[in-house]
């Protein structure tokens, strides 16, 4: 992938994952498994169709995937994508340790001309 399609999808990720709900209902996908629609729409005191579009959007970050059997919909968490978002936190934190190395090198200079 390039760039922009890679900050594209982890833009998805982080607008898919802003509610609290659909993180709620990747957890749950993660520690039970793939669930049916309406299994997964019983752990929650809302709406079956509201359900439905916390899994769209879910889907469209491809944190989640949907297998059709008959009339069966599984949903299942997909977790390649978070792995994208580690990424980019773990760029963070190595920024972030080069300033505080940076910053270490200036206060002992500061230090030793003293």
């Amino acid at each position: 992938m390039d760039e922009y399609t890679d900050a594209q999808q982890l833009t998805e990720i982080l607008k898919a994952t802003s509610d609290a709900t659909r993180r709620s209902l990747l957890t749950t996908l993660v520690q039970q498994g793939p669930l049916r629609v309406t299994e997964l729409a019983a752990h929650y005191d809302i709406s079956l169709n509201a359900i439905s579009k916390h899994i769209k959007v879910l889907e469209g970050a491809r944190l989640v995937s949907r297998t059709t059997i008959g009339r069966v919909h599984l949903i299942k968490a997909e977790l390649e994508p978070i792995g994208q978002l580690d990424n980019w936190f773990k760029n963070l934190r190595s920024i972030w340790d080069l300033r505080l190395d940076n910053l270490e090198i200036l206060l002992d200079e500061e230090n030793s001309d003293e």
